[in-house]
């Protein structure tokens, strides 16, 4: 009896064993699914979100004018002739090695003499600090991270507007953020004096970013003349100016033409900041090529600035990708490949600026009581349109237009088999503004 109430306490308290370690691994499972707990969902990006909408919309009359991708007049995605052979150039190619912390060294000086000239001085000098990045996203956000390190105390003033993603890079690199006037909606032009007084009403010493060429996303960039003055009024507040080229080639058809606004500050002796990209201007959208560059004082100095930026890349990404920058490569350090490059560059831009006359005339044709002369006056992939959020809402729910709800069309999205129907569309939601 004395053992069989043993055995049966025994049983007892391996039973009550059990039970507590069930609990204390359940109360344990419960702690860890509570480490996410406070995570709420992420807001859609305004652009790509766009994209999703427009996937998802069963409608054949359907068109998207949101995405800031080239397409051809059937509204195809397009690869550039020369992008093919250099494809084909590189395929019997077996080197699959890491690039440098700084990338491809062909590449780069490729890239500079796009924005700072085939003969600078500043090239001839090595006063230039450049590291490849990934596309002009990343070039950005190096330097955002890189004026953080070294100007702690500094901030950023940007456009209003700009490209959205301006705002969470420099955010991300805890950078602080002021902005300038830049787009007059009454005008839907440039406000250039606004623009210029805060620019003389900023500390001296401050860091302004500034889009090159094809300002995203209003298509309003400043003439000559004032690039001049906005150019002597930094040079007078010692201002830093960085620019950000996404689409060099794209307002006019000519590279050399859309980097004006950087020669003229490097003639006016400013030590600049670029970014670059070949997104736009090759169609190499997915293989994130891109560039950033800072002029120094001197080669010292330069070699100084380049080490921190790849010391700045090592912990994000180690290393560029490899494919995108042999295609670049290839094709500007070849002239013939280069000159069928700026051949077919030219195409793209002029299929663009078409589009912006036909939508023009096709709305003027409609009898439209306001005046669409921005239209063809705005320059570049995008035409900001001057259409309010609520109207955007309307094209998309009765007309499945799909755009950004600040009224941003990308023109590469329209063409000759739409181009009707998106000004009849905008004529029915603005003609009893």
């Amino acid at each position: 009896m004395a053992m069989m109430a043993m055995k049966i306490r025994n049983s007892a308290s391996r039973r009550t064993t059990t039970t507590m370690a069930s609990r204390q691994i359940s109360s344990g499972l419960r702690s860890m699914s509570s480490w996410w707990k406070n995570v709420e969902p992420a807001p859609k990006d305004p652009i790509l979100g766009v994209t999703e909408a427009f996937l998802a919309d069963p409608s054949p009359d359907k068109v998207n004018v949101g995405v800031g991708a080239y397409r051809d007049d059937n509204g195809k995605p397009v690869v550039l002739e020369c992008v093919r052979e250099a494809e084909r150039r590189i395929a019997g190619a077996s080197f699959m090695e890491y690039l440098p912390m700084g990338g491809s060294v062909e590449m780069v000086e490729e890239t500079l003499k796009l924005a700072y000239g085939k003969n600078s001085e500043f090239i001839k000098d090595k006063r230039i600090a450049a590291v490849q990045s990934l596309s002009g996203t990343g070039a950005c956000r190096l330097f955002a991270d890189f004026q953080k390190r070294f100007r702690p105390d500094s901030q950023i003033y940007i456009p209003v507007p700009t490209w959205s993603n301006h705002h969470n890079i420099w955010r991300d690199a805890q950078v602080p953020q002021k902005t300038y006037h830049y787009y007059h909606p009454e005008t839907k032009g440039l406000d250039f004096s606004g623009l210029m007084d805060d620019v003389k009403n900023a500390p001296e010493g401050s860091f302004f970013l500034l889009h090159a060429c094809a300002h995203n996303p209003t298509g309003v960039d400043p003439t000559e003349e004032q690039w001049r003055e906005i150019s002597q009024l930094f040079k007078a507040k010692k201002h830093f100016a960085f620019f950000d080229m996404a689409y060099q080639g794209f307002a006019s058809g000519d590279p050399r033409k859309d980097a004006k606004s950087i020669r003229i500050f490097l003639e006016d002796g400013h030590h600049i900041g670029i970014s670059q990209s070949y997104a736009k201007n090759m169609g190499l959208y997915g293989q994130r090529v891109g560039c950033l560059s800072v002029l120094c004082e001197d080669e010292k100095q330069a070699v100084t600035v380049k080490s921190q930026l790849q010391q700045l890349a090592r912990p994000m990404y180690s290393n560029p990708p490899l494919h995108g920058a042999q295609i670049v490569s290839i094709i500007l350090g070849d002239p013939q490949l280069k000159n069928q490059w700026l051949q077919e560059v030219k195409i793209m831009a002029d299929r663009i600026i078409g589009m912006r006359t036909t939508l023009r005339e096709s709305l003027e044709k409609l009898g439209s009581p306001l005046s669409w002369e921005h239209v063809t006056k705005q320059i570049g992939m995008f035409c900001y349109s001057g259409l309010t959020p609520e109207q955007v809402d309307r094209l998309t729910s009765e007309y499945h237009i799909y755009m950004t709800r600040n009224g941003r069309i990308s023109m590469a999205g329209v063409t000759t088999g739409n181009v009707e129907y998106l000004a009849n569309a905008i004529h029915e939601v603005t003609k009893s503004s």
